[in-house]
């Protein structure tokens, strides 16, 4: 059990002020459902508000935002088009409450989430606590294999929470002091990824962050191949950059595991995916050509398969690949497990084997030609 596991469950004596931040561009079929949700928060009434902020919606978001407007718990906010950072940033100017977070309008909450998350913050060195994210009705194969991912991802930050490394508050319900914005400034631009530079920034200033495993957040994600895509090249754009504009945390003791260890294991795993990827094209590449040259000198022949010791590769890189393969079915196992509660063979699982492996590399090495070349990626 780690040590933020004895907050979870715990008889809350306080219930603090909190103000919940929805902003949305464009939310039309989502944003009903998500303030809803805030709304069907278990949580005093009164200690609980809600800003929405639509940043020139150019869809129905207006409209359906227009239901709301005779509800006292809820302030609604209309501005030109801005960009994520400058709608937070302009409901940040409004709230009062002791607690502040961020609620994407694709994403809904579970009825106990706020509970989950508040005991932590009896703690007054802890400024930050992140939920776990799963995936919302996934019906596609590609939101099959974006469920096991998201259940990767539950695993990764309680380890990393564990490990006081977190380096991402991501926008589905991560909930902050609000004296955090008033000492650290608001939201920045961040390379498309406000959440990322937030949490470095809170980790170079020596702010915790932590995870509250128990807190769930549900959100959509995408259905088709191209929008999955896009959003993954932001996301790792977003890392890179922001890595290079906090350099100096790789490798500085002060700033204890997320510098010494897990930024720079972060980063390099992208560019030993890539190194694999290439390596693994190119040998098949290689054996195919040499096929067809066989073929094209003595025509084809069949030979049974044998099997000799004595052939196989001990190279560094076929070792390696064993590993990483090992480490893989071995994490997967393990987030299954602590994301549903026991680990069942589905077919998300089949899906996420066969397809993922093929398509991580592809917006991997997008967001590393944008950023070595300094291209500029679109939001959506």
């Amino acid at each position: 059990m780690g040590w933020e596991d004895k907050y979870v469950g715990k008889n809350i004596k306080w219930f603090p002020t909190v103000t919940i931040i929805v902003p949305c561009f464009n939310e039309e079929l989502t944003v009903e459902s998500t303030i809803s949700s805030l709304l069907n928060l278990d949580y005093p009434r009164e200690k609980l508000s809600i800003i929405v902020v639509d940043d020139g919606s150019t869809d129905g978001t207006r409209s359906r935002l227009m239901q709301f407007k005779d509800c006292s718990r809820i302030n609604l906010l209309w501005k030109k088009n801005g960009g994520k950072h400058t709608a937070l940033n302009l409901a940040l100017k409004l709230v009062e409450s002791d607690l502040v977070g961020c609620l994407d309008a694709d994403s809904f909450v579970n009825t106990n989430a706020l509970k989950k998350i508040v005991p932590f913050f009896d703690n007054a060195d802890i400024m930050a606590v992140t939920p776990s994210i799963k995936v919302y009705n996934p019906t596609t194969v590609l939101q099959y294999v974006q469920k096991v991912e998201y259940s990767w991802g539950i695993f990764l930050r309680r380890m990393l929470s564990s490990l006081g490394a977190l380096y991402v508050t991501p926008g589905p319900f991560s909930i902050f002091r609000t004296k955090v914005f008033q000492e650290l400034g608001g939201y920045r631009h961040a390379h498309h990824t406000e959440d990322l530079e937030m949490a470095l920034r809170l980790q170079k200033n020596h702010y915790k962050i932590v995870n509250s495993h128990g807190a769930h957040v549900y959100t959509t994600t995408p259905f088709k191949f191209p929008a999955l895509f896009k959003q993954r090249v932001r996301w790792t754009y977003g890392f890179l950059n922001n890595v290079i504009d906090y350099k100096e945390l790789f490798f500085n003791r002060k700033y204890g595991h997320i510098g010494l260890f897990i930024l720079p294991i972060a980063t390099s795993s992208i560019f030993s995916t890539l190194y694999l990827a290439a390596r693994i094209l190119w040998n098949n590449l290689s054996s195919v050509f040499d096929t067809l040259t066989k073929f094209q000198i003595i025509g084809f022949s069949w030979k049974s398969p044998t099997f000799d010791w004595f052939f196989i590769n001990t190279g560094v890189v076929p070792f390696l690949t064993l590993s990483a393969i090992i480490l893989t079915f071995v994490i997967l196992y393990l987030a299954i497990k602590l994301t549903d509660g026991k680990f069942t063979i589905t077919r998300g699982i089949f899906y996420y084997l066969i397809i993922h492996v093929f398509i991580v590399p592809l917006w991997l090495a997008k967001a590393v030609f944008s950023t070595v070349f300094k291209r500029q990626i679109s939001w959506k």
